[in-house]
């Protein structure tokens, strides 16, 4: 009985597979390239009704989305396995005019993951299969590649990462903030770089959904945007929350808010340059010390650059009121560690 059972349900679902099939355009169709009646009911439930999640300013129109089918432009940069997904994502959004660049062009060990790609079109860039399989697939759509030749003679410059021994290396993936110090606190930048980690645990559905969401938000104005950062966790389930990242106001990379430097008016010189470079929190190679006296600026220790090295080496003997320093006196201390000069606000203690 039960085999009999199993074998009318395998059949079943057979001819299910063979009837969605035949109504289903694989790899490309030719048919009609109309909207199909309800084609957009998923899009307009967001946008031509309220809800406890709309934005307090925001009123339900058709007006919506037809600004997203036909003004709104939209540009996505890469065409991966992230950038495959997220072309897909907003395509079925909605959006029509869809712009993609990637330089690169379709390898064999991509088709695993960017599923936009076939076997044939290895070797292809990627941005031109890509978009002709979405405008085949999405009735309406407009995406257009930007050929690779174009982007190489418009960009005359090059942005690597470099680490003290002069190789390449991975930098955190959490935000987008130029504050790289800041983002330390945040993650380990320590992430493993090769295709089988990208394969088995980054979730490319869950990202380019979540980036897709936040597009829609902020295009259509309909709900309020993250603020300013989302944190995805499904190692034992599905978590995720959101956070404002608060800037840090002392931050030793972008703030310029003086920090406390507090030693004895006898101290030399040479204990301040021991201070910054064996503290925990600064860890200085080489820092060059500069300050104002009299409305001037004068370099009290430079030690990269040789002739200045051997004039400036005297002052390490000196004490800090020898030099003319005061309580108060604001430091200026440049370092390879840092990315502009940290500020120090001299506290003399008795």
């Amino acid at each position: 009985m039960n085999l009999l059972l199993f074998s009318l349900f395998r059949e079943k679902k057979r001819r299910r597979i063979e009837e969605l099939n035949e109504n289903m355009v694989v790899d490309g169709g030719n048919g009609d390239r109309s909207d199909w009646q309800g084609q957009w009911d998923h899009v307009k439930k967001f946008l031509e009704r309220a809800g406890p999640f709309t934005h307090p300013d925001f009123e339900p129109s058709t007006e919506s989305l037809q600004f997203l089918m036909d003004t709104c432009k939209i540009l996505v940069i890469g065409a991966g396995g992230l950038g495959c997904e997220l072309l897909k994502d907003l395509a079925l959004s909605g959006f029509r005019h869809i712009h993609v660049v990637d330089m690169d062009t379709i390898d064999i060990s991509n088709l695993n993951r960017q599923f936009l790609f076939r076997p044939k079109d290895v070797g292809r860039p990627k941005a031109e299969v890509a978009a002709d399989f979405v405008n085949d697939r999405v009735l309406g759509c407009n995406v257009v590649p930007y050929p690779s030749e174009c982007i190489k003679r418009s960009l005359d410059v090059q942005i690597l990462t470099y680490s003290s021994n002069h190789s390449l290396r991975t930098f955190s993936f959490v935000g987008m903030s130029k504050c790289y110090v800041f983002q330390i606190n945040l993650t380990n930048p320590k992430l493993l770089n090769s295709s089988v980690y990208v394969i088995q645990f980054l979730p490319f559905m869950h990202i380019s959904a979540a980036c897709a969401t936040e597009v829609f938000k902020i295009a259509t104005s309909a709900y309020v945007p993250l603020n300013n950062y989302m944190v995805f966790n499904d190692v034992d389930g599905l978590y995720t929350y959101t956070f404002e990242a608060e800037r840090k106001e002392n931050c030793s990379a972008c703030s310029q808010v003086p920090q406390d430097l507090q030693f004895l008016p006898s101290a030399k010189l040479q204990e301040v340059l021991d201070y910054l470079t064996e503290n925990a929190s600064l860890q200085m190679k080489s820092p060059a010390i500069t300050t104002t006296l009299d409305g001037k600026n004068k370099t009290l220790y430079l030690q990269t650059v040789a002739s200045i090295e051997e004039r400036t080496r005297p002052n390490l003997s000196k004490t800090l009121k020898e030099l003319g320093l005061v309580d108060g006196q604001e430091l200026a201390v440049a370092d390879v560690t840092t990315p502009q000069t940290v500020l120090f606000k001299l506290n003399f203690i008795s």
